[in-house]
């Protein structure tokens, strides 16, 4: 925030009105420490647990055609 002097008079100093400029660009809203700490972990793991129907359980990327990759049945989104 920048503040200007509007007038210079003869005044005391007290009697001098001064103008506030908003910044040019808006400012960043403060972060939340949960999101910094997110974001300082490198971001959110999008993957997801699946079980397939035969008894294998696996790890893959969360997508709406994901496979078995043991038995390569396709798994119910």
């Amino acid at each position: 925030m920048t503040v200007r002097l509007l007038a210079r008079s003869s005044r005391s100093r007290a009697g001098r009105r001064l103008h506030v400029v908003p910044p040019s660009h808006p400012l960043p809203e403060p972060m939340h420490p949960a999101e910094r700490r997110m974001r300082g972990a490198g971001g959110p793991d999008d993957r997801a647990c699946y079980s397939c129907g035969c008894g294998f359980v696996f790890v893959a990327p969360v997508s709406t055609t994901v496979h078995c990759p043991h038995c390569d049945a396709g798994q119910a989104w």
